[in-house]
């Protein structure tokens, strides 16, 4: 496949996807030329290196409801009581609030729960305010659903805060909610609780649900701790999603959820529960046994596992903004402090055969066989996201073969 035509198969965002775009990535390397292995910073799959594994508190709880035979069956399509509760309990621990079982929905990974909470959303005209740059997936479902989308940027020199007068601006009487995603995917930003009680204050003022995507929830490293969205849920309704997947290390187990933090109920309506109701039943959810093990999965994995997670992810971190730092050409505003990934800005000015962010990115795989997402695909036209969820020496291999690629290219 010639370099040119892959780049030219990049669609515009709204019907982007990072699989996609990695696929056409991965398919212009070549191995045998380069006499490298391939080295992928583009995709958050921790699971794809040793230093990254499955809690055994996890494993015993999935073995022990497979074998039981008692999860052999269909559960219920909000999902089975125990789950429920137990991710009730879970979230419920930083909340000033005690969340019901009832608020609760399992889904299948976090992508079913932007799924159904844009879906229920849904009405003839309405619009949504999106992030730039933002988890692609949320446009895609947008379009899917004929929401019309509007971005609001965030301002990379203000660690990724929300442009709060934009948002004003954006929202009319058919908007109706705004996503944040905290701690921050493509950014690695992790807000404040002062930031995002503005965000609250703004969502009421403008009578808009404010759907808070936590799938990197508690993964948060920096001088900020995180904070749960759902404590504003008093000052406007909060749909709060997110999964295991992330800080239990198992995105292939597709267990996810979405939450109504709606302690006045404002929003929880006998119509609003029915239509999350009946896209439940038309999607389904995960497997009966992988839910029927989410108490023991909770309330069994050691705190020493997440110090773990932590630990590598701030020391890999540390190594790709260290490097970023040292590499003419790119430049990062804000060294990331959580999730896993960040922005880095291409100085395209500096570089003498690259014309933007895509052609970047497929020129270092051909050559350098290293995978990194070009920005477009998360709104930046001429920024590239790495993801820094990768073993240290892979990463600190991946990051010496970007600086070669940098130098060779730049003036």
């Amino acid at each position: 496949m010639e370099l040119q035509s892959s780049a030219q198969e990049l669609d515009a965002p709204t019907t982007i996807t990072i699989k996609g775009i990695l696929g056409l990535l991965v398919s212009s390397t070549d191995a045998k030329e380069t006499g490298k292995r391939v080295i992928s910073l583009g995709i958050g799959d921790p699971t794809a290196y040793s230093c990254f594994h499955v809690s055994n508190a996890a494993q015993e709880a999935v073995v022990e409801a497979l074998r039981s035979q008692k999860f052999n069956g269909y559960a219920p399509t909000a999902g089975l009581p125990q789950a429920r509760e137990a991710i009730a309990e879970y979230l419920s621990r930083d909340l000033p609030y005690k969340l019901p079982a009832d608020s609760v929905y399992v889904t299948a990974g976090c992508t079913q729960a932007i799924e159904i909470a844009l879906s229920v959303l849904a009405r003839p005209g309405c619009n949504i305010l999106l992030p730039r740059p933002c988890f692609p997936i949320y446009g895609l479902c947008a379009s899917f659903r004929n929401i019309e989308v509007r971005y609001f940027d965030l301002h990379p020199e203000k660690g990724w805060e929300v442009d709060l007068d934009a948002v004003q601006d954006l929202a009319d009487h058919n908007t109706v909610a705004m996503v944040i995603i905290n701690p921050g995917n493509p950014c690695g930003n992790v807000y404040s609780h002062q930031h995002l009680r503005k965000v609250a204050e703004m969502a009421k003022r403008l009578g808009i649900v404010v759907i808070a995507d936590e799938v990197y929830g508690q993964l948060a490293f920096g001088a900020n701790p995180f904070v749960p969205m759902g404590i504003f849920g008093s000052i406007a309704p909060v749909v709060t999603l997110g999964s295991l997947s992330k800080r239990w290390l198992i995105p292939g187990w597709r267990l996810g959820w979405l939450v109504i933090n709606d302690p006045d109920g404002s929003l929880m309506s006998p119509k609003f529960v029915e239509r999350i109701k009946k896209y439940c039943d038309i999607n389904g959810g995960p497997a009966t046994f992988i839910q029927a093990a989410v108490p023991e999965i909770i309330e069994q994995t050691q705190e020493v596992f997440f110090r773990k997670t932590i630990n590598i992810l701030k020391q890999t971190s540390d190594i790709c903004y260290q490097k970023v730092e040292d590499i003419n050409g790119i430049s990062c505003p804000t060294k990331p402090k959580g999730a896993m990934a960040f922005m880095v800005k291409l100085n395209i000015s500096q570089m003498k055969d690259i014309s933007d962010d895509i052609d970047f990115c497929f020129k270092l795989a051909k050559e350098e066989s290293v995978i990194i997402l070009p920005g477009i695909a998360v709104g930046l036209k001429n920024w590239i996201r790495i993801t820094f969820a990768v073993e240290p020496s892979a990463l600190e291999e991946a990051m010496e073969r970007l600086k070669s690629f940098c130098e060779r290219h730049s003036y």
